[in-house]
C-alpha cells in the first residue's frame, strides 16, 4: 500500500534534496541586463513589477510582464534586460541607481539546486525554459503565494527561515511540475509519475528497490496485464520497467557511496543484489563507472 506522502514524485523529490536561493531582489531602471546562467543550478526569475525582455540563443526575444515566472531546468543560456535588443555586456548584473523618472522593473532572481542533478530523469523531462503567468490566479494563484512567501522569508531572515524556505521551495517546484502536466507539456518520467497506474509502479520501485521485481510482478501489483503495463510504461517513461529499475538502483547506490562509509557488499544488498560481483557489473553497465570511482570522486 502507498501511504500519503510516499508517492513516486515525493520520493524522488526527497532524493533530490531540493534547496532554493533568492540572491537578487531589486528594482531596475534605465539600461540594465541580468545573466545568471552557468551556475549548474536551475535559475529562475520573477518579474514582480514592470516588464523585461528574455533573450536566449537562437530564439526570438520574448516580452515578460509583471507576474511572469521564468525557470531554466537545464541552466540554459539566457539574459533578461530592459530592451528588445541586448545592451553592452558591461551593464550585466549591475543594479542601476534608482531614477523615479524612468520605468521601473522589480525582479526576484534565484535558483533551485539539487543533489546529483545530472542523474535525475525528472529534470530531463522538462523543457529548456518554462514561463508561468502567475497573474492567472485561477490556475496559479497558489504558486504566486508560495513565491511571495519564499521572498519574504529570505528578506526578513527570521529564526528558522532556511528550514521554511527549503519546504516552500519543494512545494514551489511541485507546482511548476504540475503546471507542465496540466498544460500537456510533460514528457518521459514526469508524465509517468503523474499517471495513476504507472505512477504506482514507480512508487513501488522507489520505496522497495531491493525487492525482486519483475515486469509480471509489478503489473500484478497495480492491477494491469503484463503486456499492457509494459507497453504503457515504455510509452510514458521512454524505457522498459526493468531498465528503469536498474537505473533507480544505481542512483540509490551512488547516493550511498557518496554519503556513507558502507561497504560495497552492504550497498549491493541494499540495492537488490545478492552478489557483489553482479552489483559491480550492473553498476558499471548503467553508470559507466566503478563503485570505487564514484565513491572517490565524491570524496574529493
Amino acid at each position: 500500500m502507498n501511504l500519503p506522502g510516499n508517492d513516486a514524485l515525493s520520493l524522488i523529490l526527497q532524493r533530490l534534496r531540493l534547496k532554493a536561493e533568492v540572491y537578487v531582489h531589486a528594482d531596475f531602471c534605465g539600461t540594465w541586463a541580468v545573466d545568471t546562467s552557468g551556475s549548474r543550478k536551475v535559475p529562475f526569475h520573477l518579474v514582480e513589477r514592470g516588464k523585461s525582455w528574455l533573450h536566449m540563443p537562437e530564439e526570438a526575444p520574448r516580452l515578460l510582464t509583471a507576474g511572469d515566472l521564468v525557470i531554466f531546468p537545464h541552466d540554459h543560456a539566457h539574459q533578461l534586460c530592459n530592451q528588445e535588443s541586448l545592451p553592452a555586456q558591461v551593464v550585466y548584473n549591475q543594479i542601476p541607481e534608482p531614477d523615479p523618472a524612468l520605468p521601473m522593473t522589480t525582479l526576484a532572481c534565484g535558483s533551485f539546486e539539487f543533489a546529483s542533478q545530472s542523474l535525475w530523469p525528472l529534470l530531463d523531462s522538462l523543457p529548456k525554459v518554462i514561463v508561468l503567468d502567475l497573474t492567472d490566479t485561477h490556475r496559479l494563484g497558489q504558486t504566486y503565494s508560495l513565491m511571495q512567501l519564499m521572498i519574504s522569508e529570505l528578506q526578513q531572515g527570521h529564526a528558522g527561515s532556511k528550514a521554511v524556505v527549503d519546504q516552500l521551495s519543494a512545494a514551489l517546484f511541485v507546482h511548476v511540475l504540475r503546471s507542465q502536466i496540466e498544460q500537456g507539456f510533460a514528457q518521459g518520467v514526469l508524465a509517468a509519475l503523474f499517471d495513476p497506474q504507472i505512477g504506482q509502479a514507480l512508487s513501488l520501485i522507489h520505496q522497495q528497490p531491493a525487492q525482486d521485481w519483475s515486469v509480471e510482478r509489478l503489473a500484478r501489483e497495480i492491477g494491469m496485464s503484463r503486456s499492457v503495463f509494459s507497453e504503457r510504461f515504455r510509452d510514458l517513461a521512454g524505457k522498459t520497467p526493468m531498465r528503469y529499475l536498474a537505473e533507480w538502483r544505481m542512483r540509490e547506490a551512488s547516493d550511498l557511496l557518496s554519503s556513507t562509509d558502507d561497504s560495497i557488499a552492504k550497498i549491493a544488498e541494499a540495492c537488490g543484489y545478492s552478489s557483489e560481483v553482479a552489483f559491480r557489473k550492473a553498476f558499471r553497465s548503467v553508470t559507466g563507472q566503478t563503485p570505487g570511482a564514484v565513491r572517490k570522486q565524491n570524496r574529493l
